[in-house]
């Protein structure tokens, strides 16, 4: 059983990762060598219809590899992507373009996503004309303006170009672009990294309202445990492309089980709890560790660790740790 798929209550999950790894070919050394990097490895979830799931990790961790699976923009090198129980991989051209209008994503640098040369109404109207949702003109700027309207854009503002607008209001527009074909499923890519504090706040409201307006399955990408904590139903914790955890929002933050997942809350600002420091720096995923890659940064390592690479394990009801000691009371009380 996929994590996650029993825990959603569902027994026909939207989207379904089975095994991904991601593997990169590169070059390295004075001679350029042919090497491999090691982006994702063996990840397997599911999500449900209506379903907010975080993935929250440090720069590295793999998260936009496994978003671009997700949305199909990234062949994974085993493993496989199932969208409604069809492997993606296999679609005809029909369904691909099926599959293209119900999973959209929403992108980390709301600037550098839009076409510079097209106006607001433009680029919110080109996936309608792509999907030929909109047989007229008229049509268009209809929904243009409903879509604006919708994301808290006055359509006074169609007109204008991405660089005469603020960066919550790029943002924005992109949020209105990728729900103008009517998705089942959203991938957010770090929507709001770029963003001022105050208007990151908005902007986070605003998905989760559209999210629940919409009933939206959404993956929420993010380096920030405190955001995926407040907006998403469930929670997945990635270090050098491998799970360390998975959890409910609420049982991440109330009894964290993976000395990772305890570091990164006790590094939240006023998080409560005693501070954890990290020793040393991620390994390069062209060299991962033996065993546990965590290990060399785990103040609880032993030899073992290395030795073999932790199974994840469910310790609770839709709670899974990828940690052999992850059940003794030392690790626990470590937060």
């Amino acid at each position: 059983m996929l994590p996650g798929r029993g825990a959603c209550g569902v027994t026909e999950a939207l989207l379904g990762l089975e095994n991904i790894s991601v593997r990169f070919p590169v070059r390295r050394g004075v001679f350029r060598r042919p090497a491999s990097l090691q982006a994702v490895s063996e990840v397997s979830f599911a999500l449900a219809p209506g379903e907010i799931l975080g993935l929250v990790g440090e720069s590295g961790s793999g998260k936009t590899t496994i978003g671009l699976c997700a949305l199909g923009l990234a062949e994974p090198t085993s493993g496989r992507v199932l969208f409604r129980s069809e492997d993606i991989a296999f679609l005809s051209r029909g369904a691909l373009a099926k599959f293209r209008r119900a999973a959209q994503p929403i992108f980390q640098d709301p600037y550098a996503s839009l076409d510079p040369r097209m106006s607001v109404g433009e680029i919110i109207a080109e996936p309608l004309a792509i999907h030929r949702l909109a047989p007229t003109r008229a049509a268009r700027r209809a929904r243009v303006a409903a879509l604006m309207e919708e994301v808290g854009l006055a359509p006074a503002l169609a007109r204008r170009l991405p660089h005469q607008l603020s960066g919550g209001q790029r943002q924005r527009v992109g949020i209105a672009r990728a729900l103008a074909s009517d998705p089942v499923l959203l991938v957010a890519d770090e929507p709001v990294s770029a963003l001022d504090v105050s208007i990151a706040a908005q902007v986070t409201n605003l998905l989760i309202a559209l999210q629940r307006r919409r009933h939206l399955a959404m993956i929420l990408i993010a380096h920030d445990l405190a955001l995926v904590g407040y907006a998403a139903d469930r929670v997945i914790v990635l270090y050098l492309g491998r799970i360390m955890e998975i959890a409910p929002a609420r049982r991440i933050f109330a009894a964290p089980r993976h000395p990772y997942t305890q570091a990164l809350l006790a590094a939240i600002p006023e998080g409560g709890g005693r501070r954890i420091l990290l020793e040393g720096d991620i390994p390069s995923p062209l060299a991962p560790p033996s065993g546990c890659v965590f290990r060399t940064r785990c103040r609880y390592a032993e030899e073992a660790c290395a030795a073999e690479r932790p199974a994840l394990r469910e310790l609770a009801a839709g709670h899974f740790a990828a940690c052999r000691r992850a059940e003794d009371p030392v690790v626990r009380e470590m937060r």
